[in-house]
């Protein structure tokens, strides 16, 4: 099973859950795919998501974390030693989204939710500072990203494959190209 972590702001909605949900749909593999809508609270959210990865043998799990989702996967690819591809990760997201403190927008719809001051707080023990078995990690950076720096995700995920992409967008708006290659690093 691949279990998809989408970042902040966003949802099951974004264009490359959608894309994945679309791809295993197609091929009848629906179960394969799971893309949970992610409490706001990064304790929430890791909670959410350790329940799903435990349901499941480590050996059929893989993760896929874009932006903050990476951040997460990143953690519990650790925890469970599952391959795990990262899509433009947050690699310090306590020191990122202090800003945000606040009424925030979801970007896939006109839903607002508040982002609390103690929910960076929160991010603070999930902070992996190192990876172990670089080997099961797949690190997709866009140097065009606006949002974060694809240097620090290099240096954050050394020994690790590396894609870098020259230009596109936080959101990886060329996914589609890349989609093969990271159901293929998951599923193999």
């Amino acid at each position: 099973m691949i279990l998809y972590l989408h970042g902040f702001r966003s949802s099951p909605k974004s264009f490359k859950a959608r894309l994945l949900n679309d791809f295993f749909a197609r091929r009848g593999e629906s179960r394969l795919f799971q893309c949970p809508q992610l409490p706001v609270s990064p304790k929430g959210a890791m909670q959410m998501a350790n329940d799903i990865c435990q349901s499941v043998p480590a050996d059929k799990l893989s993760l896929i974390g874009s932006s903050l989702g990476g951040f997460y996967a990143t953690a519990l690819a650790e925890k469970y030693g599952c391959r795990t591809v990262l899509l433009n990760p947050a690699v310090k997201p306590a020191d990122d989204l202090r800003e945000y403190v606040g009424i925030q927008r979801a970007w896939h719809s006109d839903e607002q939710f508040e982002f609390h001051a103690e929910y960076v707080d929160e991010l603070v023990p999930i902070a992996r500072t190192r990876i172990t078995r670089p080997e099961r990690y797949f690190l997709i950076a866009a140097t065009g990203d606006e949002i974060l720096d694809w240097r620090q995700m290099v240096e954050h995920y050394p020994g690790a494959r590396h894609k870098i992409i020259e230009g596109s967008d936080h959101g990886l708006s060329d996914f589609e190209q890349y989609m093969e290659e990271v159901v293929n690093f998951c599923l193999t």
